[in-house]
């Protein structure tokens, strides 16, 4: 007889080992996404989440089951992204849910913990399409909890689960015409797949515990992935009605300003005027909003009355399917069997949240801006796929963010063409380096330049604090406004213009010939012009520049050269 009971230890490996399949056939699962935009790549997208998900639990101290599962569940939600990431973290947030109080799980409760997620997934999507990840993972269940009145091994209803999975993947064409159409199964389905033959593989003792890592490995590019084996070259689709891919999640319970009490249901009903597939996924603390909307901003500003919104992500969709078709070009059109693309010197790839940044990088020449930043840092994927989309020699990287220049140096292991990462902490460093930039330089003595740049430049920001805590001396509560000179906290103050003032006046010191002012998406016009002012009259000799970042969670960046 088998082992009978899942213990804390054993349920951690599997789900390492789950995270660490699905990562490793991600190019597969990306090669399966059939619709126009499929919000991101299917496979990256869950490869993020569940990893998301297992780094949560790998930061708590556990003991049972139950209390990892939690953290597993709370790791998804704030690491979901796309239709697919979000249907992933509501199965194992309903698995969570049946075994919170357990200290271990048997053949009968895991089966009933996969059953519990269904149903959570299933309430997540407004209209659930089935063909999809529903179907494999309702399917799956249904068999695991045939099974677990036949044995008391868990490893047994696990077995029941991937076969299952693995027939109902199989029969996904049949339920969806538009698989059917394209010759490929539902991505969404073939990565959970992934995920639990991963965790089978543990509880049939296939690996050890040594072999499992829940880091992201190097993707290894599947040789060239031709465009008749992405199924989104094959579709003719219609006209896409609301344009803009906007995903972001609500912090309801805040201090600093009165919010609207959230009401999921009526939250649902009315956000969902503003475009259609509406995702919405809630606990106690953050709201997970998924919808495809013509005007994005409304929906950004309606859910604004419950909270302050973090880890927003907009994709202009109509952009991304005309870069996906002019990239993969129809069968029918007659293509040379070597086309010589030429290639420029440079390509520049810059890290900036903020649709106003963006297009001041972009103004400045960065080939490709990504979406990122505090809180939302990209992926070595990520960056990779960025690089892909330029023809260039050579290719330099602006991370902007301490917490993405590791991550953008890894980023030569996984491309062929040749990078220089420029360890620019700052969006203000950013800016300076590109400043810098001369095209007709050698790529060393181009980083030199740069670097040399940006350090004459010093770096502000003001933001609030999202908890109590203790830095430099300073007692910081929760909702205070934090001024940050060069990564380190300088002001704390009940009001956001105090702490922006006294940070300028920290930063100007002695004097400044330039001060630039990047103002966020929650900055009043009134407050910029009040800023400006004060600048104006105590340094006349300085000449000040304001320009709108939109970025989120940063009220003001400054750069004082």
């Amino acid at each position: 007889m088998g082992q009978q009971v899942i213990n804390a230890s054993l349920f951690m490996q599997m789900m390492r080992a789950g995270a660490k399949n699905l990562n490793s056939h991600v190019d597969t699962v990306n090669a399966l996404n059939v619709f126009p935009v499929p919000d991101g790549d299917t496979g990256t997208n869950m490869s993020l989440t569940i990893t998301s998900g297992v780094k949560e639990m790998e930061h708590v101290s556990a003991k049972t089951v139950g209390e990892l599962a939690a953290a597993l569940s709370k790791g998804l939600l704030m690491g979901a992204r796309g239709n697919s990431g979000v249907i992933l973290s509501q199965i194992f947030r309903g698995f969570a849910r049946a075994v919170s109080d357990k200290e271990t799980v048997n053949a009968q409760e895991l089966a009933e913990a996969f059953d519990r997620g269904v149903e959570t997934a299933y309430k997540a999507v407004i209209k659930p399409v089935e063909g999809t990840v529903l179907t494999v993972s309702r399917e799956a269940a249904e068999a695991g909890m045939r099974q677990s009145r036949k044995t008391l091994e868990p490893v047994e209803v696990l077995e029941a689960v991937c076969e299952e999975a693995k027939q109902s993947l199989a029969r996904t064409p049949e339920l969806l015409p538009v698989l059917k159409q394209t010759g490929v199964v539902d991505a969404g389905g073939q990565g959970l797949v992934f995920i639990y033959d991963g965790m089978l593989s543990v509880l049939k003792g296939e690996v050890i515990e040594e072999e499992i890592t829940s880091d992201l490995p190097d993707l290894d590019s599947l040789a060239d992935i031709a465009h008749e084996q992405n199924a989104q070259s094959k579709l003719d689709p219609s006209e896409i009605e609301n344009g803009y891919c906007t995903e972001f999640i609500i912090m309801l319970n805040i201090d600093r300003r009165s919010v609207e009490p959230f009401v999921e249901n009526v939250f649902r009903e009315e956000i969902g005027e503003h475009g259609d597939s509406l995702l919405v996924v809630s606990d106690d603390d953050l709201v997970k909003v998924h919808i495809h909307a013509e005007y994005p901003g409304e929906a950004l500003n309606y859910a604004m009355k419950y909270g302050d919104l973090t880890r927003i992500k907009i994709d202009n969709m109509r952009e991304q399917y005309e870069s996906v078709t002019s990239s993969h070009p129809s069968s029918s059109t007659p293509v040379p069997e070597e086309v010589e693309v030429e290639k420029k010197e440079y390509g520049l790839v810059a890290v900036a949240a903020g649709d106003g940044i963006a297009e001041i990088f972009r103004s400045l020449g960065v080939d490709v801006v990504i979406e990122g930043g505090q809180t939302m840092n990209p992926s070595t994927q990520d960056i990779a796929e960025a690089i892909e989309q330029i023809s260039a020699e050579h290719i330099m990287i602006l991370p902007n963010n301490k917490n993405i220049i590791l991550t953008a140096e890894q980023v030569s292991q996984v491309v062929s063409t040749p990078v220089t990462v420029l360890p620019t902490r700052t969006i203000p460093q950013g800016l300076a380096a590109l400043l810098a930039f001369q095209a007709d330089e050698e790529p060393e003595e181009n980083k030199q330049k740069m670097m040399e740049a940006y350090d004459q430049v010093k770096s502000g920001e003001v933001t609030y604090a999202i908890r109590d805590s203790t830095m430099n001396e300073m007692e910081i509560k929760e909702g205070d406004y934090l001024g940050i000179l060069e990564g380190q906290i300088e002001k704390v103050d009940l009001d956001l213009l105090t702490t922006s003032k006294e940070l300028l006046e920290t930063m100007i010191g002695d004097g400044a010939d330039v001060v630039t002012i990047i103002y966020g998406q929650d900055v009043e016009e009134a407050q910029v012009d009040e800023l400006t002012q004060f600048l104006e009259a105590n340094y006349p000799d300085t000449e000040v520049e304001v320009y709108r970042g939109g970025q989120p969670l940063y009220f003001f960046l400054f750069s004082v050269e």
